[in-house]
């Protein structure tokens, strides 16, 4: 069910959609606008729902800890408060890529430093990535933009640390890069130049530098692209500057793996490696952990388990007890067939303790971990370790969609409250009932928000579950009539009757729908379904029609290849759609049977453009071009006029319209002058007010954006890793 993020999560993939972001001008930073309104912006609560990659305890400040994610930025442990605040909300739409976090640093000498490197995609249409450093614990971040790309939502992300402070002197960093060997600062990440003699040559692909790791005032530097016959670990030499092999490590079959992390046990001097024959957190099927006497220079295979058979998979995360010697947890990744588990050990690896086996798991803060079944599994990708220095039963680990605590080695809980990551692409919210919002995930598919200050008490929508949603709709005029559309395995469409509370799957599904399930779009009485097919490479296909509830489907020839279906609110009969290829909008008079094509000549785009229907009214349609404006028609489509009030529009909904106007309010992600950001129309879009602010911008948020249709001024906003985030004035 939990595909690589690579796939489901890329925002842009293509050099199309690195020209379009090229294109846009560098956005400057600038308060809100004189008269518009105070906005308070908070996380529709979930908890957790993306890879936590990394998590690292502060050595010498009690309950001080930083986690950081693939896709959505870095947090800080607040111990007091029981919760993570998030350090990397002020990076803006230019900086999607940003959001990233390849590795994460703290200072043992100064606890307020912490730095951070980012970027997501080391891919050509992505931009460089940066260094963060912060004197005040991520209060304030001072920025370095380095020359080479990063890749934190790339194969490997879940490895251990590349970034590092040398021991010998604060001021003194290394970056360890995928692509460009190893990077060294020597004015606390201000400046960066590739370091002089280190042996592990570039290449324009594979993991390169993959840990760094102190030992004692010796450096530490697994290699990930080692061929079985060059090393793949590497330490500083005696002048603790250049660099040598480290003698005698693991030959052989083991040299031929990936070393993924390392943890140092400076109480019996022992450095603990974790190998996989795959960097993952895919595709690993053999690992094995061995340990360095570092004083003796003697290695030792201290594998807890061997994998094989239809027991294949990896090690990966490992931490080492500072208060107990010899006391070391690891971790398996990618086990599928028996569940992956941490291993413990109290006296140097002799012995091994699998924790899942006495594990007692209490999700009730978070449902949706249960995934559809009776009891939530223990963790999968599990690459990210760390003990508390100060509590020896105080262990956490990171999973494909929470972080998981434990005070006592049994009792095992999310300890993720703040950590929101999920990657967001649908959103409705209701004029009616229990529920203000409705929404679909790329990881756990769609959620029932009762409340939006705590995780959805029903947990995943389930009959069927799906693990990512690529459709949700609401039919206007009987808003209890939901229907959903995602990748599942057991179905791929699903509808509701009492408004998202419960669902039942499709009678019959049309063949297309277990490989490209795209878009669906009911109207406004429900009568009828459009389901469009569109695979997650890109690839569409005719959409689908259904008059009986999803019983039977007929293929409608007419209706533009993986187009998004737009019902019109007050009309049953009409149904819209942009078509990409021939920058023309269609409509079907006969819900949904044939399509003719009304305006022609419009920009040509590609799926994010957005085409909207204004709430209770018919044929008023506005039209998102990204960065060739917004326009509007009021003819079902068939004439469309610019709106000369903004210059870039990414996506826009309505909401409750303000006391005293006649047209729902607006809202929309786009640009009115320089910089991108979230905008508020109360006037029909011919004037504009900036909704948030310069600490709240949280990379791309091009996906969906609603306005609350009871609520005037409160708005939910789609991002892609920050879950979802939602406005209100104050």
């Amino acid at each position: 069910m939990h595909v690589t993020h690579l796939t489901r999560r890329t925002v842009l993939a293509g050099t199309a959609a690195a020209a379009a972001l090229a294109s846009l001008p560098a956005a400057q930073a600038r308060a809100a606008g004189a008269g518009a309104p105070a906005y308070r912006w908070r996380n529709a609560v979930v908890g957790g729902t993306g890879f936590v990659t990394g998590v690292l305890f502060h050595p010498a400040v009690r309950g001080l800890a930083y986690a950081r994610t693939d896709i959505g930025g870095a947090y800080r442990w607040d111990d007091r408060a029981a919760r993570w605040t998030p350090l990397t909300d002020h990076l803006g739409w230019d900086d999607w890529n940003l959001l990233g976090v390849e590795a994460l640093a703290v200072d043992p000498a100064h606890p307020n430093r912490v730095y951070l490197a980012l970027g997501a995609y080391a891919r050509s249409w992505a931009g460089n990535g940066a260094v963060l450093r912060s004197e005040d614990r991520g209060a304030t971040w001072t920025r370095a933009d380095l020359t080479v790309k990063l890749g934190a939502n790339e194969d490997g992300r879940g490895m251990g640390e590349r970034l590092l402070v040398d021991p010998r002197d604060s001021d003194t960093l290394w970056l360890g890069t995928r692509h460009d060997g190893l990077l060294k600062s020597t004015d606390r990440g201000a400046t960066w130049a590739v370091a002089d003699g280190f042996p592990g040559a570039p290449t324009a692909s594979g993991q390169g530098v993959c840990l760094l790791v102190a030992v004692g005032r010796t450096l530490y530097a697994g290699w990930a692209d080692s061929d079985g016959t060059t090393p793949n670990l590497y330490r500083t030499a005696a002048d603790g500057v250049t660099w040598e092999a480290v003698p005698g490590a693991p030959a052989g079959a083991a040299a031929a793996k990936v070393p993924v992390r390392a943890a140092y046990d400076c109480h019996t001097r022992e450095l603990y490696v974790t190998y996989a024959n795959a960097p993952g957190p895919n595709g690993q099927s053999d690992g094995s952990v061995h340990k360095l006497a570092v004083t003796k220079g003697t290695w030792t295979d201290v594998t807890p388990v061997e994998p094989g058979g239809t027991d294949a998979f990896g090690y990966g995360g490992v931490a080492v007890d500072a208060r107990r010697p010899g006391t070391v947890v690891v971790s398996t990744n990618n086990r599928w067939a028996a569940v992956d588990t941490l291993y413990r050990t109290t006296d140097g690896g002799r012995t091994w303790t699998s924790l899942k086996d006495s594990a007692v798991l209490d999700v009730s803060e978070t449902p949706y971990l249960k995934w559809g079944a009776d009891a939530p599994k223990f963790g999968w990708w599990i690459q990210a370790v760390a003990i508390d220095p100060y509590d020896s039963k105080h262990l956490v680990h990171g999973t494909g969609a929470t972080l998981y605590g434990t005070r006592d080695l049994k009792h095992w809980a999310p300890q993720i409250r703040g950590l929101e990551e999920a990657s967001v692409v649908q959103l409705v919210s209701p004029p009616v009932g229990e529920a203000h919002l409705l929404s679909g995930s790329r990881d756990i598919g769609v959620l029932y928000h009762d409340r939006l200050t705590a995780s959805p008490s029903r947990g995943m929508a389930t009959n069927p579950v799906f693990g990512s949603a690529t459709g949700l709709a609401q039919a206007a005029a009987k808003p209890s009539y939901v229907v959903r559309t995602g990748w599942g395995d057991h179905g791929n469409g699903a509808y509701s009757e009492d408004g998202g509370r419960t669902w039942a799957p499709f009678t019959a599904q049309p063949a297309l729908a277990e490989e490209a399930p795209g878009p669906i779009a009911t109207n406004a009485d429900g009568s009828a379904l459009l389901w469009s097919f569109v695979h997650w490479d890109g690839t569409r296909y005719p959409a689908h029609r259904s008059a009986d509830n999803g019983a039977t489907w007929t293929e409608i020839a007419s209706f533009p290849k993986g187009a998004t279906p737009v019902a019109d609110p007050a009309d049953p009969t009409v149904f819209y759609a942009y078509d990409m290829d021939a920058a023309t909008v269609l409509a079907s008079t006969d819900s949904g049977l044939t399509f003719t094509a009304r305006a022609t000549g419009l920009p040509f785009g590609d799926s994010q453009f957005k085409l909207v229907a204004a709430p209770g009214r018919t044929g008023d349609l506005w039209l998102s071009t990204k960065w060739n404006g917004l326009y509007r028609s009021t003819d079902g489509g068939a004439t469309f006029a610019e709106v000369d009030s903004c210059r870039a529009s990414y996506t826009l909904g309505f909401g409750k319209a303000a006391a005293g106007a006649d047209y729902p309010a607006i809202y929309q992600v786009g640009s009115t002058e320089a910089i991108t950001a979230v905008y508020r129309s109360d006037d029909g879009a011919k004037s504009w007010v900036r909704i948030n602010d310069d600490a709240h911008q949280w990379g791309w948020t091009g996906e969906i954006i609603v306005g609350d249709p009871r609520v005037h001024g409160r708005v939910y906003l789609a991002t892609n890793g920050r879950g979802i985030q939602y406005g209100e004035p104050v």
